[in-house]
This record gives structure tokens, sequence and C-alpha cells, in this order.
């Protein structure tokens, strides 16, 4: 350090660094120590400019406006390295790695040097501003608005932070992170096949498995169109999918319906679960575990077997009790035939994924009656969701016979007749055309029945 002065009884402090042309100053106030930098190289206004800062900030601690304590990048990191400990192995390393992008790219360098304290409802507003206006397209001059589930997602990171703070005793109180604004979103059901539309989609498979583009592809379309099959009578994830081994899947005769289905040991996001699956699952399953597959896995460029020195030599093989039902992703495949059959987007604009298979059925089991809470157990969900995103948009969920009530009206109050006005001679009788009096048993006139509109 080059020069060093004290000003106001040593609680001011002006300095220069060797690396630095310009004056620094620094005081120690409210537990914590403030530094800038004055930008000036002259000392005497260096001096000017570092008492102002002083008094300044001598005036916020008095009115207690200075804020003091932890900072969000200390709680940031404190958090990181509790949740690597004590989540290690329980959550998707892609959802891990998901938080550290968003604190890295967004978070840090707009709430970074915040004390703790200092976060409040209007500053995480201010954020949510900025990140709808802070990026430009490039060629229209418009702000990218980031999408409602990033914000979420981002905001789920915030407070994983502040309540680390919390924990630790730099903050009193987690504050409200909730949008003032459009607390309650639009909820659209998920992208699904309608009945019909599943079977198009099915036909289009089927056909494409019997006539392939190219032969050495077949292998391929077959596992598309069983893949399809499978996912509408089973309702897994797709995920779920991926990681189902055949040991994992039994064909039993289920004692409740009397009818062959699959009962699948499902492996996922929800741990270890079961699943039991309609009986339009049991053929395809039949055909993956009869298919041949090549031994490397390559099913798109499988060949037929060819002939050495006359010795035909097959490179394909049965599966076995650990091999995978769906080693490849079927992704573009599938993406293909959406687009050629044009169901890539559902009515609402929906993208349609291999994810809309598990929706459809989900939906076709409520179509058909099925109780909600077995369908939640199946699926390895909750009632919740399921009356949030599919029940919501399912007409037979509706019940007509509920709504459609008609009670019959009865009208048998006695005509009211006002002071001023003369009673008739002989109350209850009256004289319909034809000049007899009709008379009810309870000595009344007979009421008029009203019509109804048809």
């Amino acid at each position: 350090m080059a020069a060093h002065h004290e000003l106001i009884g040593g609680k001011l402090h002006v300095y220069k660094r060797d690396n630095s042309g310009f004056w620094q100053c620094s005081t120690f106030l409210g537990g914590r120590n403030h530094r800038i930098s004055t930008k000036e190289e002259g000392l005497a206004q260096a001096k000017d400019i570092a008492e102002d800062w002083y008094l300044g900030l001598k005036g916020k601690f008095r009115a207690g406006e200075l804020k003091h304590g932890k900072t969000f990048k200390v709680a940031a990191e404190h958090f990181r390295r509790e949740y690597e400990a004590l989540t290690a192995g329980e959550r998707n390393p892609i959802y891990v790695a998901g938080h550290w992008l968003r604190l890295r790219v967004h978070l840090l360098p707009f709430f970074g040097d915040k004390v703790v304290s200092e976060i409040t409802p209007g500053l995480v507003q201010e954020y949510r501003v900025h990140r709808a206006t802070s990026r430009k397209h490039p060629k229209t001059g418009e702000p990218l608005r980031p999408a409602r589930t990033t914000i979420h997602h981002e905001i789920v990171t915030l407070r994983h932070v502040l309540k680390t703070a919390e924990r630790h005793g730099w903050l009193t109180y987690v504050p409200d992170l909730s949008p003032p604004y459009k607390s309650s979103g639009k909820i659209s059901h998920r992208a699904w096949f309608s009945p019909e539309e599943y079977k198009q989609l099915y036909e289009a498979t089927r056909q494409r498995a019997n006539d392939p583009p190219k032969p050495r592809w077949q292998w391929a379309y077959d596992q598309l169109h069983d893949f399809v099959l499978f996912m509408v009578n089973t309702g897994l994830r797709p995920d779920e999918a991926r990681r189902l081994e055949f040991r994992d899947v039994e064909i039993v005769k289920d004692a409740g319906t009397n009818e062959t289905i699959l009962e699948i040991s499902v492996r996922g996001k929800r741990g270890v679960g079961y699943c039991k699956s309609m009986p339009g699952a049991v053929h395809p399953f039949e055909r993956l575990r009869k298919r041949r597959r090549p031994a490397e896995g390559g099913g798109r460029r499988h060949r037929s077997p060819t002939k050495k020195g006359g010795v035909v030599v097959t490179d394909d093989r049965l599966p076995g009790p650990t091999d995978r039902l769906f080693p490849e992703t079927h992704r573009e495949l599938f993406n293909t035939i959406l687009d050629e059959q044009g169901m890539r987007k559902d009515r609402e604009g929906n993208h349609r994924t291999a994810y809309s298979l598990r929706h459809t059925y989900i939906c076709m089991r409520l179509m058909e009656g099925a109780d909600i809470y077995q369908v939640a157990k199946n699926c390895r969900t909750s009632v919740e969701m399921i009356e949030k995103y599919y029940a919501a948009h399912i007409k037979n969920m509706i019940d007509a016979s509920a709504i459609n009530v008609r009670r019959q009206r009865s009208d048998e109050r006695a005509p009211q007749h006002g002071a001023n006005e003369k009673r008739p001679k002989s109350e209850g009788k009256s004289s319909p055309p034809g000049g007899r009096a009709s008379k009810r048993s309870d000595g009344r006139a007979p009421s008029v029945e009203r019509t109804r509109n048809a």
C-alpha cells in the first residue's frame, strides 16, 4: 500500500493501492466494513469525497437504513454446500445442476452483493421486471420475456437460498416471494390424443412397421409401434419406460377382472412403484420379448444375417432379462409421424411429445369412469395433479343428470285480494265456459298449470 491517511479521528481511512491510480476510502460501521473508490487521483478531492460519503453513511446508520449482515453470495455458497451433501443420490443430477446454473447466470449478478435482510418483496418484484425487460430481440428490439415456468424455477432457487439464511440466523423470516399480479395463472390441460387421434396415430405407426421406407429401419419402426401401444396402455412416464427391463414385467391374470394384464415394477422419479396395465399392453410386450435385436444395440442400422464362407452369421439375439424394453429413444421417428399426420400440436397449440401418451392413458381411464384415486395410484401421482391437469377438460367427468335437474313446481296458493277489492260471493267457485263451475276437493278454485319451454 503506497499511501494511507486517517480522517475524522481515525474513523475514516483514505488509501491508494499500488496497482490503482485512484484513492480508496473505507470505514467500519454497523458491524461491517464499508469501502468504495473515490474515482479521484488527487488527494484533496479524494478526501472531500470520502468525508461526504462517510457522513451520508453515518446518517443512514442512525436512521436505521444501513443494513448489515451476510450477503446473498455467502448464503448461496452455504446453500450449495448443504444441498450437495444432504441430497446426494436423491435428486436428479440435471435438476441439481439447474440450481447452480440459475444462481450463476441470473440470481448472483442481481442479488449477490445485497445483504439478505435487504431482499424484500419489492426487490424480488424488481428482479422479475429486470428479467422481463433486460433481453431484447436482436432484430425487432422487442423484450424477450422468459417463460412463466422459467421465472418460477428461479424463484424456487431464490427461496432455497433465503431459507438457508433463515436457518443460520442471518435472516429473521423469508419474505413473501409470490407474484403480486397474475398469481393464479391460466391452467391449460396437457396435450393428449383423443380416441380418434390415438387410432390415427397407431394406424400410422403400424403402416410404417408393415412397410418401412428402408429395410434397415424395420426394427426401429417395429419398436416405435409397440412403444406407442405399450405407453397408452400402461401410463408410464417416458423416463420410466427407458429404465424398464424385461425382468421388471410379468404377465399375470388379474383376479378382479379375470383379464390377462402386465404387472410392472416401475423405477423412476418417485423411486420404486408398481403399475397394472390394460389388457392391450400384453401383445406389444410379447412382441418385444420375441423380437430379435442387434447385439450392439443399434436398431436403426440393423442388417439381416449375412453369409460368409457358406456359414450364416447372425448379428442379432433375443433380449435377456436384464435388457431394456426400449433401449433407444424414438423421438425423431415419433415426431416425423406426428408431422406427417398433422398432430404435432393440439387445438390449443400445445406440443405433443412421448409424454402425451401417458396423458392419453389418464384421460381415457377417466373417460371410461375409472376411480380417480386408483388412477393416481397406478400412475404414481396425486389426485390433485389429475384433477388440475386432466379432469378439468374431460367432458365425461361432468354428470348431466346431476346438473339438468327440473323440479315440479306446485302453485296451489289462493288468489290474493286487496283491501278495497270485493270478494266474490262464492269463494272457491269459478264459472268456466259452459256455465258449470268446477270445484276442487279443498274448496278452492283449480290452479292453472304452468307451461314449460321445450
